[in-house]
């Protein structure tokens, strides 16, 4: 039986079967949801991104769980708004960044997560940890850095108990 849909949300300097995808739609899989991951390689914009999202997802009629890494993680927070997501699982979320629409999207989803490592070179863990605070969403902090690849293990660990909790009151 399907549960519903995920859309991954790639980086700005990634693709949509990037590594991370590529282990956390297996997950998905297993646990049967239906996964997406669109190509937003041709724009470094997030509003841009933002709206390939919004146009992709206008007339879903399950439940819409979103996936974003950084660039991405922001385009999923600002996304869960507009298109009523049960969940969203942010990966290094790009909050606080100068030259973005908005510094902290809002963040509207019966589950929230973000993982952000430690040791991230490119948007520091005090974003998120003053970004999960601000929007009343679990945060894991873990040794890593921006990219989070050394991880995936633990991140196939973490979005697996996630996905049994959205499943759950989905």
């Amino acid at each position: 039986m399907n549960k519903g849909l995920i859309h991954f949300v790639h980086g700005k300097e990634s693709g949509p079967a990037g590594a991370k995808i590529a282990a956390l739609a297996a997950v998905a899989w297993q646990q049967g949801w239906d996964v997406a991951s669109l190509d937003y390689t041709h724009t470094a914009d997030p509003a841009l991104r933002l709206e390939q999202l919004r146009k992709a997802c206008s007339v879903l009629d399950r439940p819409l769980l979103l996936v974003g890494s950084s660039m991405g993680g922001w385009v999923a927070a600002e996304a869960s708004a507009w298109l009523d997501a049960h969940g969203v699982f942010l990966l290094a979320p790009a909050v606080y960044m100068p030259d973005y629409p908005t510094q902290a999207p809002a963040l509207l989803a019966t589950h929230a997560e973000i993982v952000h490592g430690w040791d991230d070179d490119l948007i520091p863990c005090e974003h998120a940890i003053r970004y999960a605070r601000l929007r009343g969403c679990t945060l894991h902090l873990v040794q890593g850095d921006h990219r989070l690849n050394h991880r995936i293990p633990l991140l196939r660990e973490l979005f697996g108990a996630f996905l049994s909790r959205c499943s759950a009151s989905a």
